[in-house]
């Protein structure tokens, strides 16, 4: 048995929890979220709480245990706070803008590069240069905000690109020149 899957999940007041087959269905204030987890956890809702348990004693059930635990208890985070991660666009004439479900970007590039914002996430742009993406769905939100650093990765020689808003780069030094 896993330490993380014996916690139990507080479900908070405005959110609602239907376990169905092999999937926990959560809705609250921001959004519905059906979250599958793997076969051999079942969940069981009581007081308020709802309880990860495995199937059977086999301890191969236990790496599975605290995985189904924290997808569920993501989704519940998810649906009542939401999730966030911020970009920084650095460089001279680096850019975005947003128009309608894309983000167009010029990142250095001899063309415009053109990203398609998925159904669940809202995209903001601040000042050119600072992004948000936020939504409901925690693994939604981590691979959209790193599809939009993959567009441009941040050079460890010149320090520029679009990297996570407090990431700390190491920056390398150049070749020397002939002497």
């Amino acid at each position: 048995m896993s330490r993380i899957g014996k916690k139990p999940i507080t479900i908070p007041k405005g959110v609602t929890v239907k376990v169905v087959d092999g999937a926990v269905e959560v809705q609250g204030p921001k959004g519905k979220l059906r979250q599958a987890h793997p076969p051999g956890i079942n969940f069981e809702l009581a007081d308020g709480q709802l309880m990860a348990k495995t199937a059977t004693e086999d301890k191969s059930f236990g790496k599975f245990h605290g995985l189904a635990r924290t997808l569920i208890a993501n989704a519940v985070t998810g649906v009542t706070l939401g999730f966030k991660r911020e970009l920084d666009i650095v460089g001279v004439g680096y850019r975005g803008e947003l128009k309608g479900k894309q983000a167009i970007f010029a990142l250095g590039y001899s063309h415009a590069v053109v990203f398609d914002i998925p159904n669940g996430i809202d995209l903001t742009i601040d000042k050119q240069t600072h992004i948000t993406v936020a939504g409901v769905d925690r693994q939604l939100v981590g691979q959209v905000a790193a599809n939009i650093r993959r567009l441009r990765e941040p050079d460890p020689y010149k320090q520029k690109g679009v990297r996570y808003t407090g990431e700390v780069l190491k920056k390398k030094a150049g070749k020397t020149g002939a002497k």
